[in-house]
């Protein structure tokens, strides 16, 4: 089974994206789903396949838009406890733990959330998108933790990922960052794009990339003879880019603790506090976790909020902190 859409391009159009034009006239579908379909050859300009997301379209343009069932999957059950917070029959909230990553990819195609998701008998996934991403609406890094929300059917995965696309999501993570930020609180706007020396890396740039805004607070610092200077902050997420946050803070100068891939490992300092310095070498992940999640649920428009406190790795940081300061 497959749908198909039937546009004519009309005068206040003409010169538009075609993306952003399907996107206007299909409020079903999330811009990203309509870019990978214009990606995957479903698309149609006068009867010729374009495959730019970016094209201009003009006026008296016919515009043909296959949309095809997605592919079913073929998943390894993962038995793995997820903390479910929330659960209806259009989604699921998880309060992932670092460690595990969201979905299958290269390295890992067993042992994820979406695995683990495989193994509970009445939980059903949306199926739009990668047949090894079924129900992932947005992601967080695997040594991340916090809070997700997964898409039982399609409906849902596309009205909730419109709200990511749209911004009007509420997303809020804390942070352990070293030094001090200057300003204290303050707005981080730049463009984000893949690193020109390493492509597992993304990075701040000048010239190109996407958009990336992050609001930021200082909520505690932490400093004394016994202890260096780290800070713990919030940040509001108004975009939400690959590594956003961590890219951000490593723009500042001010590294996420733990953070591997953009701090250089954390080595023991002499004058601080021993218990503080094992906490710091010891601590596997980055310390960053998606504190809030607030959106308007896909059926009912009713507002949902959740919030999560921090885990138990991340406390005890912050209570030999609480000490050592």
């Amino acid at each position: 089974m497959k749908n198909i859409i039937n546009l004519i391009v009309k005068q206040n159009s003409d010169k538009k994206r075609i993306d952003a034009f399907i996107f206007d006239k299909c409020t079903e579908l999330s811009r990203n789903r309509i870019k990978n379909l214009i990606l995957d050859k479903k698309l149609k300009i006068n009867g010729k396949i374009n495959e730019l997301p970016s094209k201009n379209i003009r006026l008296g343009d016919k515009i043909t838009l296959e949309v095809p069932e997605p592919k079913q999957t073929s998943l390894k059950p993962f038995n793995f406890a997820l903390d479910i917070i929330y659960q209806d029959d259009d989604l699921i909230v998880i309060n992932k733990p670092a460690g595990i990553s969201m979905h299958p990819g290269p390295g890992n195609y067993d042992n994820t959330v979406v695995n683990a998701l495989m193994n509970y008998d009445k939980i059903k996934l949306s199926s739009i998108g990668d047949e090894l991403r079924p129900g992932i609406i947005h992601r967080i890094d695997k040594d991340t933790s916090g809070l997700v929300v997964v898409a039982k059917n399609n409906f849902s995965h596309e009205k909730i990922s419109k709200q990511f696309s749209d911004h009007s999501i509420e997303r809020v993570y804390n942070a352990l960052v070293w030094g001090k930020l200057r300003p204290q609180t303050g707005i981080i706007e730049t463009l984000i794009t893949r690193s020109p020396r390493n492509r597992q890396l993304m990075d701040v740039s000048f010239v190109k990339g996407k958009n990336a805004i992050t609001k930021y607070k200082t909520l505690k610092v932490f400093e004394g003879k016994n202890c260096p200077t780290l800070s713990l902050i919030e940040c509001k997420l108004k975009t939400g880019r690959t590594h956003q946050i961590r890219v951000h803070m490593n723009f500042k100068g001010n590294q996420i603790v733990g953070d591997k891939k953009y701090k250089k490992k954390y080595k023991k300092l002499k004058s601080v506090d021993d218990e503080l310095n094992k906490k710091i070498i010891k601590l596997d992940r980055q310390f960053l976790h998606a504190k809030v999640l607030g959106f308007k649920h896909p059926k009912t428009g009713k507002k949902l909020f959740f919030e999560s406190n921090l885990p138990d790795d991340l406390n005890k940081l912050i209570n030999v902190l609480e000490k050592s300061h």
